[in-house]
């Protein structure tokens, strides 16, 4: 087991800088993972530390070693691959067992080492299997056996579950979760789908044009956004952001959506924001799940406000509601009894006591 340090690396292309100088401590045993749209150079990341591409700057330390020159078979890493990489004339064992008889392990071993991960894979009656029998989960599953059987330092995973259908990542990732528990290697997971992101992390690192925008625990992340891009990106539906200012009426601080709608701020978050410019535009944040139906006794920090549904998605287990408000379509959330109907109105209401003001114009959260 090891730990994986990342300091100032760059990943230039020519003219282009895929990777700008990025930190990262990844701990003995962690599981932490890099996500963020196309592009964001989470793969490009995840490659270096596998030395399957050069570094053009920096350093990248495995175990506390310096492996920048080292060759990948050297680093004593495991990869899973979006693709499986799985030799099609080769059955299960001998696939799983490929790279120990290169180096020439016992054959008690090697054997010992593919029944426990079969058995931990629940693979055990496909070992004699080739490839083109075995469904995409369980290709999958043979892959990761195949870096179990390694015992590396660290393992990577490279989307490993973007060919698989909505049903099967579900399972997967409970699979992959589950690995991790019994085999506490340190592991770096790179996907753009932040649900996989939240579900499986020790730690998260979302990235974004080559450089990490924050680092943090998936509540963290959630609750406590550092910027809008965060704010944004994990969640879904994605969060709300709508126009506003702060004034103060009747000695108390408001936040001002429109002439016609101001609420007043509960009493921490009115202290917290008790510093900001009056009159700056700003953007409110409200999750979906801060908007929802109005409730006979509000509690405080909770608004009620009124409005005319464009669009309404039952879920089953719970509404999803469109409508405008401030010149900006807004998401919300309500109970699957609720009165919500396509182009009638609402009484809904704002829990502000987990809103969140942005800087317009910097995207920071105040």
């Amino acid at each position: 087991m090891a730990e994986v340090n990342l300091r100032k690396v760059v990943k230039r292309y020519d003219d282009v800088e895929a990777v700008r100088g990025i930190d990262l401590d990844i701990a003995d045993h962690e599981f932490v993972v890099l996500v963020g749209p196309s592009g964001c150079g989470k793969s490009t990341t995840l490659r270096m530390i596998a030395g399957l591409e050069d570094i053009t700057d920096g350093d990248i330390m495995i175990g506390g070693d310096v492996v920048n020159d080292v060759p990948p078979k050297d680093r004593d890493i495991a990869m899973v691959f979006q693709n499986y990489a799985l030799y099609p004339h080769m059955t299960v064992a001998e696939n799983m067992s490929f790279g120990l008889r290169l180096k020439r392990y016992p054959k008690a071993e090697i054997k010992a080492r593919i029944d426990e991960a079969a058995r931990m894979l629940d693979i055990v009656e496909l070992i004699d299997r080739k490839p083109k029998q075995l469904s995409g989960g369980q290709r999958q599953r043979v892959a990761m056996g195949r870096a179990i059987v390694r015992n590396p330092k660290v393992f990577l995973f490279d989307e490993p579950l973007s060919n698989l259908d909505a049903k099967l990542r579900v399972q997967m990732r409970i699979e992959i979760k589950k690995v991790h528990q019994k085999v506490r290697t340190t592991t770096v997971y790179v996907t753009h789908d932040q649900v996989e992101a939240m579900t499986l992390a020790d730690r998260v690192v979302v990235m974004n044009k080559g450089r990490i925008e924050q680092i943090g625990t998936p509540n963290d992340l959630y609750h406590k956004p550092a910027t809008r891009f965060v704010a944004a990106f994990i969640g879904s539906p994605a969060m709300n952001f709508l126009p506003c200012r702060l004034e103060e009426a009747a000695g108390r601080l408001h936040v001002r959506l429109t002439e016609q709608i101001a609420f007043p701020l509960p009493s921490d978050r009115a202290a917290r924001y008790r510093n900001a410019n009056p009159g700056q535009q700003l953007l409110l944040g409200l999750r979906p799940e801060h908007i929802t139906e109005a409730k006979p006794h509000a509690e405080p920090g909770i608004e009620p406000f009124d409005a005319t549904l464009d669009v309404t998605e039952p879920m089953g287990m719970e509404t999803l509601i469109y409508f405008n408000l401030a010149g900006k379509q807004v998401c919300g959330r309500v109970n699957p009894n609720a009165p919500a109907r396509d182009g009638q109105p609402l009484r809904l209401a704002v829990d502000l006591n987990n809103m969140h003001l942005l800087n317009e114009a910097t995207g920071a959260v105040i």
